[in-house]
């Protein structure tokens, strides 16, 4: 049987929003979406928050994840990056005897997350072989186009690319942030969530939303909504 391990990130010390892992979400907290999604997903044997934080642990463990240990003060930091706590989630595991195969890290502030990607997610990575599978979406507006400041002035990173047409460069993409998946082993060798076999999962853009200001969060909420009416109408 192929041992597969959901990790959800949920430090206590948010900053830029206070106690942002579970604040509500329309009416539920955030990290409920995570959980929910993980569990439903069909493909892990365990789902399990990683948290140094006491009421966070609780609200997880009363929505069904699992919290086996406290997060280290070490990966509580700002510091710390999502490779870190990963690290020490599978060896606090190892600790207690338990390996896994393949792991999933999603973020507590991922609301678009659903059980259904995160299994074909998760079809891709055991039938690609592939060392991880990230989500991604694509920029609205071609990246060679694009403007920087410099001294007050506007000017193009790309200046070479001024007059092409914007239908006629490339497209680029960007980490949606809401999880990875990843080949244990893979990962163990590499420390890295990317790497030069890490195949993407492409999201449209209105299921994606980075939630780090409390206007971002309002837009989260609005494009959730809106979401929700599509699929009821699709579904009538």
């Amino acid at each position: 049987m192929v041992n597969c391990l959901a990790i959800i990130t949920a430090r206590g010390g948010s900053k830029r929003i206070p106690r942002k892992n579970i604040k509500p979400f329309l009416g539920s907290p955030i990290i409920k979406y995570s959980i929910d999604a993980a569990v439903n997903a069909g493909c892990f044997t365990e789902v399990m928050v990683s948290t140094d934080d006491s009421e966070i642990a609780a609200i997880a463990t009363s929505l069904g994840a699992k919290v086996p240990f406290t997060r280290s003060a070490g990966t509580s930091d700002d510091h710390a990056t999502t490779a870190d706590v990963i690290m020490e989630v599978l060896a606090s595991y190892e600790k207690l005897g338990q390996t896994f195969d393949y792991c999933c890290c999603i973020y507590p502030t991922a609301p678009f997350v659903t059980a259904e990607k995160l299994k074909t997610a998760y079809d891709k990575l055991v039938s690609s072989g592939a060392e991880s599978v990230v989500p991604v979406v694509r920029f609205g507006f071609p990246i060679l186009r694009s403007f920087k400041i410099v001294d007050g002035l506007v000017k193009m990173n790309w200046p070479e690319y001024m007059q092409t047409r914007s239908q006629d460069l490339e497209p680029a993409f960007h980490d949606c942030g809401q999880f990875y998946f990843l080949h244990v082993d893979s990962f163990k060798k590499n420390k890295r969530l990317f790497t030069d076999f890490t195949v993407p999962y492409e999201m449209p853009e209105s299921e994606v939303q980075d939630i780090d200001h409390e206007e971002d969060w309002k837009v989260a909420e609005i494009k959730y909504t809106f979401l929700l009416a599509r699929n009821k109408v699709g579904n009538a």
